[in-house]
């Protein structure tokens, strides 16, 4: 691969692309650097203006009120899917945002509490760059998650073992390095985990069992952060977490000799992450021929590489919500505790002439006519693809901007060098016969757009 090749490969792994401004030129150890660097800061996610509604508040309402109130949250999180949207496109911290959706399918839940999903969110991007512990921790802690899994009925004498086995199964060792006994002490040292009315944890000592307990072996009066550290200190917990982030960021073919060496020194770093993905970047292998073109996009990926590359920008960008559920990837919106099973699973026959067809419909600000199914909020599960003003695409696409990058290229190597830009793959695909002739007499500008649609319309295109 040139070292161009490498950084733009880079740039998609590490974030959602070069956007329209970025090239792919000079070193590559210094985008590795920048990379890093560019995520020092962190920026909470809000709506502005909107005020939040707690539990508490919540509880205090009569039936009619609440049922309006919740109505108003839902809409609140699909407003906070789009902000969300919007910093993945536009954030210079590419890393940030990159990790945060991955964190978002690995710590999956899914609640209707505006409140609790802002804070649960706002925890992953805080942690998505720091220590796993820290990040394990406080996300264990969050409203969120402790309603999702059920540990609200986690009480002395009637144990509620959800929390325990989803933090051991999914969050940490993964099946096989624990024993349902395990499961069962740990879900006491749990009791009592909650939140209060203001939608912040505590533990509620009333219900909590502060009898010894025997978890992996070693016998205490353990709590609940007790068992998180000992989660920690194994490091099956290492090996599982990087092994799940070699599948987002490298590979769906597990390279167990490179996981394992990588683990090793995850674990030795006391789970600093950044320490992890600098190994990962900087790794001769992760630029290797079978790593390139190698990943499937996710939809999320797959829409925000589209508006950072193009520029696009919205003015109403209501239909986002509509293409990610037919897509199968709403944010805040997992399909399980699980999260999204990724990799083959975002294509079939649906979503591939879905995948196909959105290109076209950005760049002409089409209406959209998928069928929605499983709405967000399950205000209308049968929603059909009739007509629907608020699927109305309005967005504009910077072409000027966007061709400038190809300013001086000659028109016969137009094709190639556009292919390179857009796609991973270094198969180079061959100008249709329709698209020849749909291009005689055009101008660059217009010769850019008619083939960037193309390519980006092509199968080659969903792969990252």
């Amino acid at each position: 691969m040139t070292e161009a090749q490498k950084i733009a490969h880079l740039h998609r792994r590490a974030g959602f692309g070069l956007n329209i401004r970025e090239s792919a030129s000079g070193k590559l150890s210094d985008h590795i650097e920048k990379v890093i660097s560019s995520n020092k800061t962190y920026n909470s996610l809000f709506l502005p203006g909107e005020e939040k509604v707690t539990t508490g508040e919540l509880l205090a309402m009569d039936k009619e009120e609440r049922k309006e109130i919740l109505q108003d949250l839902a809409a609140n999180i699909k407003r906070l899917n789009l902000e969300w949207l919007k910093e993945m496109g536009k954030a210079e911290g590419q890393l940030r945002e990159k990790m945060s959706l991955f964190w978002h399918g690995h710590f999956a839940a899914r609640v209707r509490g505006y409140s609790q999903v802002e804070q649960y969110i706002n925890t992953i991007r805080k942690y998505s760059l720091a220590n796993f512990g820290d990040l394990l921790m406080a996300v264990s802690k969050e409203p969120a998650m402790l309603k999702f899994l059920n540990n609200q009925q986690n009480r002395k004498n009637s144990p509620n073992e959800n929390f325990a086995r989803e933090v051991m199964e999914l969050f940490t060792l993964g099946r096989g390095n624990y024993t349902e006994n395990d499961i069962k002490e740990a879900a006491r040292a749990f009791t009592g985990w909650n939140f209060n009315e203001e939608d912040e944890f505590e533990i509620r000592t009333n219900q909590h069992d502060s009898g010894v307990k025997t978890i992996f072996g070693k016998t205490g009066n353990w709590e609940g952060e007790d068992v998180i550290k000992m989660i920690l200190a194994r490091k099956e917990t290492a090996l599982f977490v990087t092994r799940k982030i070699y599948r987002f960021l490298v590979n769906e073919n597990i390279d167990e000799q490179k996981v394992s060496a990588l683990a090793n020194r995850f674990y030795d770093a006391q789970y600093d992450i950044p320490t992890l993905l600098r190994e990962i970047f900087q790794s001769d292998w992760f630029y290797e021929e079978q790593n390139v073109g190698s990943l499937i996009k996710s939809p999320i990926e797959l829409i925000v590489g589209l508006n950072r590359t193009f520029g696009i920008s919205y003015s109403n960008a209501q239909p986002l919500l509509a293409v990610q559920r037919v897509l199968g990837q709403t944010l805040f919106f997992p399909p399980n505790v699980a999260g999204w099973a990724g990799g083959r699973n975002w294509i079939d026959n649906s979503t591939l002439l879905t995948r196909l067809s959105l290109p076209k419909k950005l760049a002409e600000a089409d209406q959209l006519d998928y069928a929605v199914k499983n709405n967000m909020d399950d205000e209308n599960p049968n929603e059909s693809s009739k007509p629907n003003p608020k699927y109305k695409l309005e967005c504009n696409i910077n072409w000027e901007l966007f061709a400038k990058k190809f300013e001086g290229i000659p028109k016969e190597e137009e094709w190639n060098v556009l292919q390179q830009h857009l796609l991973a793959s270094k198969n180079l695909l061959k100008m249709s016969e329709k698209l020849i002739i749909k291009m005689e007499g055009k101008g660059q500008l217009e010769r850019i757009k008619l083939m960037s649609i193309y390519i980006t319309r092509t199968p080659e295109y969903q792969l990252a």
